[in-house]
Parts: structure tokens; sequence; C-alpha cells
């Protein structure tokens, strides 16, 4: 049975069929449009689930995920105005800000990860851009971390052409900076900075040859076209990020977002599926919200693609699942741990077609 056969019928969605006859597990495309995007999400959900198990199969192994953990090496006193973020200085959360880090402890928790099974360590700072005189510990962060056979990644805010530069030198595998919401919606969630600053920042990371892990936020108040455009801005950028972190809001106490309403579980599933079909070589985070998660939510969302999780007890400031708890999860539904360095590139496309 065609994709095109299995969804002629349904009525939702300009031509859908149209759309449908366009996917195709072996291609990467940047053109896509919103009413193609609608009519993925518009499909039945099992016919969703397929096509993205189809994509998901070509380009991994279906029980691996990627294993990361993620330190905060530098909490609170953020001057951005971010409306779920604790860190902001702006709002009233009870967090202390801190200083950086020190290096070796920050290597010293690295090896703790790994120990644990972790095969890439992530860090952030609350910052709205690094300073100059911070770059010497963040590279030696990166060095030390490199140097215990993990991949590494980095979330500071947004960076000049010279910290790129720099950070490229120190070997970092990946740089994390969130689009968080459709280009549309973003005012509403932060005044501080524009979306087209974080798409300047991306720009400058992909361009030092620096892995892209760029994502968003799903449960900010915003609508399922917000959420559809997010996504498609990330699908139509001249390469997809490697990485895909989509988070559930953690609604935390004193920010403007503080009381939102949870997202649909279902709602939830189809974006991680959306994502895996658009970005099919990208690695789709199961990100911020598994604490929010059953088990058989999270199980759906594998099956729709994503295959990477932090593990460890805190996302930043937000709670984590136990380690203990997600054990008992992947062996249930045979997980087993992705391996370093083992995810693909758009420039296999042409190898392995």
């Amino acid at each position: 049975m065609t994709i095109q056969t299995r969804i002629e019928d349904q009525p939702k969605a300009p031509k859908p069929q149209q759309v449908a006859a366009r996917t195709n597990p072996d291609e990467v495309r940047h053109d896509w449009t919103k009413d193609e995007l609608q009519a993925l999400w518009d499909l039945p959900f099992n016919d969703l689930m397929f096509e993205a198990q189809l994509v998901h199969r070509r380009w991994f192994k279906a029980h691996e995920v990627q294993m990361s953990t993620l330190l905060s090496i530098k909490t609170g006193g953020c001057p951005e105005d971010c409306g779920y973020c604790a860190q902001s200085s702006k709002f009233d959360t009870g967090l202390k800000a801190s200083k950086l880090m020190e290096v070796e402890k920050v290597i010293a928790e690295a090896r703790k990860a790994k120990d644990a099974g972790a095969t890439r360590y992530c860090m952030g700072a609350a910052w709205r851009e690094p300073k100059d005189r911070d770059m010497d510990m963040v590279c030696a962060m990166v060095e030390g971390i490199k140097d215990m056979g993990m991949e590494t990644c980095m979330t500071l805010g947004m960076l000049s052409g010279q910290q790129v530069h720099r950070l490229a030198q120190s070997g970092l595998d990946y740089y994390n900076h969130n689009v968080d919401t459709s280009e549309e919606y973003y005012p509403n969630v932060i005044t501080t900075r524009t979306f087209q600053d974080r798409l300047d920042t991306l720009e400058r990371v992909r361009n030092a040859g620096i892995n892209v892990c760029s994502g968003g936020i799903v449960g900010m108040g915003e609508s399922q076209s917000d959420r559809l455009g997010m996504l498609m801005a990330l699908a139509n950028l001249p390469e997809h990020p490697q990485s895909v972190p989509i988070n559930m809001l953690m609604p935390m106490e004193g920010t403007p977002l503080g009381m939102s309403e949870k997202v649909d579980p279902i709602d939830f599933v189809r974006m991680i599926a959306v994502a895996r079909i658009i970005m099919p070589m990208s690695v789709v985070r199961l990100a911020a919200g598994r604490e929010l998660m059953s088990d058989e939510q999270q199980a759906l969302c594998f099956m729709a693609g994503a295959n990477s999780i932090f593990v460890g007890e805190k996302l930043l400031t937000a709670k984590n699942p136990e380690a203990d708890k997600d054990q008992v999860l992947f062996k249930k539904l045979g997980i087993q741990s992705m391996p370093a360095h083992s995810c693909p590139s758009e420039k296999d496309v042409s190898a392995r077609a």
C-alpha cells in the first residue's frame, strides 16, 4: 500500500495526497511549506507514526537512543526576559545567581556522567552572550571533556564570530541555541532579542563547522500553527540542525509562563513525528518535560522518532526523571545507548541513497 492511497480520502489539509507523494525517506528537503506540514499533522495518528518510523529506520538504528547530560555551569542572573526561564533576572523566582564553575569541577561532573552512561555532555550558562574573558575557561572545559572521549555541547547565548571561532578551535562538537517558537509568536515570549538574532548565531555556528543543536518549546500558549512554524523554520535552514530538542514547558513559579496549561500528550507525540519526517537525519531529542510524561507517552515519542534524551536529575533548573526510572523504562522497551559520534550527516545522503 502506498503513502498516497493511505491518505487520499482524508478531507483535511489541501491536497494531502500530493504532500504525501513527496515524502521520501531517502530525501532531505529544505523547502517545506506550512500546508505540507499541516497535511502531515492531519494524518490519522497510526499513519503518521508509520511514516515517521519509515524515515527513522532509514537513517538510525531503531532501538538506539543517544544519552546526554546537561550541567548548568553558570546559573541565574541572566538579563534576558525569556518568559519560561527561572534564570532571568527580570523575574522573582528565588533563584540566586552563581559564578562560572571551575574547569576542574565541570570535568569531574562530566566523568560521573560518562560513568553513568552518557555519551554527550552539554553545558549551559545563563548569559545573553559570554564575555571574552570567560572564553578561556569555557574552551578549557570543552577540551578536557573531549579528552575523555565524550561529545561536547555548549549553550551560552548569542556568540560573536570570534567566539564561535574559539569554540571551533577547542573542538566543540555541538552548539545549542533554540529558536523556541515560531517567528510570529516569538515576541510574546521574549523581547530582549529577536528571532533573527537567534538565526544569526546559528549561521555563525554552522559556518564555523560546529554541529547545530536547535529546537523549541511546546506549551507556551502558542497555536498549533506556531508549533509547525517553528519546525518549518528549522527544517528550511540551509542545513538541518544535527540535533533538534523538542521541549515540553516545565512551568516555573515566578515566570510569566508559570501557570501555563499542560500540552495534550498526543499533540506532543505528533510534534515529534513531524520533526522526524521533515528532518530525517537529525537526532530528535525528547528534552525537558519528561518528568511530566507517563511511560506510555515516552514510548510513543520513541516510536515517533525521538532518539535522544537527557539523563541526570536536573536540566539546568528543571527536574528530570531519575536514572533508575529511565533504566527500568529502557529495559521494558529494549532501548540501548547510541554510541558517540555515530549520527548521520546530510553529506551522507549521496553515499546512502
